[in-house]
C-alpha cells in the first residue's frame, strides 16, 4: 500500500478530537493555472493558501478507489519531505512561498487521477481543506455503422412497405365517400323526379293551349236561327 505512517498518525488523531472540521483556521485548494481540460504528460500545479503563517502543510491524494496516499510534507520553515523520508521525488515537486503551499505534478497520468487535499495539523487538530479533483475528460466513442449497396431485391421487399397507405386515413376515406353517396344520390334523384315533373306540366299546358285555339267562336252582329224557321 502506498500509505504513509506519518499519514495513518494524523489521522487517528483527527478521528480522536472534535476540532477536525472546525472553522478557525481557513484553506483555499486551487489550480495555480486556468486548466479548461487535462492532457497526458500536462504540468499540473496546485495551490493551498491557510491563514496560518507558522504551520506545515501535508498534501494528500486520493485515488479513483478512495485511497488516500502520501504526497509530501511542507514545514513552516521550507524543508520538503516526500514519501520514504525523501528531499525529492520523480512525479512531485512542492514548495511554499509566505502562506502558499505548491505541489507540482511533473507529468500527468492515468495513476494521477483523482483528487488533491491540503491538510494540517494544529494542537493536534486536523484541518482538512476540500477536494480538488483533477480527471481526464470523459470519451464517448460512437460505434461506426457499416453500409451495404441496395440491391434489387432490398428495392423489391421496400416498395410495397413505402406505397402502403395509412389504414386509418383509408377508412376515413371510405366514410366519406359512403356519406357523399348519402347526400348526393337522394338529392339527384329529387332533382331529376323535379325536371320530369317540370317536362310532364310544359307538356299538358301546350297540349290544352291548341285545343282551345282550334274552338269557333260566333260571329258577333248576327243573330242566331234555328234550322226550319223563319223570320
Amino acid at each position: 500500500m502506498d500509505r504513509s505512517p506519518v499519514l495513518l498518525l494524523l489521522l487517528a488523531l483527527g478521528l480522536c478530537y472534535p476540532g477536525i472540521h472546525g472553522q478557525m483556521y481557513e484553506m483555499k485548494i486551487r489550480f495555480r493555472n486556468s486548466i479548461t481540460q487535462l492532457r497526458v504528460g500536462q504540468r499540473l500545479e496546485l495551490e493551498c493558501q491557510t491563514d496560518k503563517k507558522d504551520s506545515g502543510m501535508f498534501w494528500v491524494h486520493q485515488d479513483k478507489s478512495g485511497t488516500l496516499h502520501f504526497i509530501v510534507f511542507i514545514s513552516s520553515l521550507y524543508r520538503v519531505t516526500f514519501k520514504g523520508n525523501q528531499r525529492t521525488s520523480t512525479r512531485f515537486e512542492a514548495s511554499k512561498h509566505n502562506t502558499v503551499y505548491r505541489l507540482v505534478v511533473k507529468s500527468f497520468t492515468q495513476q494521477d487521477e483523482g483528487n488533491y487535499f491540503c491538510l494540517m495539523n494544529v494542537n493536534q487538530m486536523l484541518y482538512f481543506s476540500p477536494g480538488l479533483p483533477a480527471f481526464f475528460p470523459v470519451t464517448t466513442t460512437v460505434a461506426p455503422t457499416t453500409t451495404r449497396p441496395t440491391t434489387q431485391h432490398d428495392s423489391t421487399e421496400k416498395d410495397p412497405f413505402v406505397e402502403t397507405s395509412d389504414p386509418e386515413t383509408s377508412t376515413e376515406n371510405e366514410l366519406n365517400f359512403f356519406c357523399d353517396l348519402l347526400i348526393w344520390v337522394p338529392l339527384a334523384g329529387a332533382c331529376l323526379l323535379l325536371l320530369i315533373a317540370l317536362a310532364i306540366t310544359i307538356t299538358l299546358c301546350r297540349r290544352t293551349r291548341r285545343r282551345r285555339c282550334r274552338c269557333k267562336r260566333p260571329v258577333q252582329g248576327k243573330p242566331h236561327t234555328k234550322p226550319g224557321t223563319t223570320n
